[in-house]
């Protein structure tokens, strides 16, 4: 189903909790709400719908991918770039990324996941897990 976008910040700052079996209706709402503002998003954090749950979904070149309970175990080659957000009004903000993140998570399944990721879509992931963090742009 699609959601509303959320666009408290106080309530996008809360840390989220770790995501269980229990949240699989939360990821598909939000392949839902993103396949809906896809002209406008190509990244998303459960709490941007108002659910404080470690999942992120995302456009990998065309289609989705979600993760439960990503985290960044590597990351190579810092620059800065700029970001907008879908849940944040204004223009972009500066921000510092990597080019090349080395992440951990779970599928679908719950099943763990490890792999490199570069450009663009490392920089999505690693704006989405910020958002899990606590941390606005």
């Amino acid at each position: 189903m699609v959601k509303d976008i959320v666009h408290d910040p106080i309530f996008l700052a809360v840390k989220s909790e770790p995501a269980t079996a229990d949240d699989l209706q939360t990821a598909v709402d939000m392949v839902d709400t993103i396949t809906a503002n896809r002209e406008a998003c190509i990244g998303m954090a459960a709490n941007m719908i108002g659910v404080l749950k470690r999942i992120i979904v995302f456009d990998d070149g065309g289609k989705y991918t979600v993760m439960f309970n990503p985290e960044i175990i590597r990351c190579e080659k810092p620059y800065k770039t700029e970001e907008g957000c879908l849940s944040l009004t204004g223009g972009p903000r500066p921000v510092e990324r990597y080019k090349t993140i080395k992440v951990r998570w779970q599928n679908e399944k719950f099943e763990p996941r490890v792999k490199m990721f570069s450009g663009i879509t490392a920089q999505i992931i690693q704006h989405e897990i910020d958002h899990c963090n606590g941390v606005l742009i």
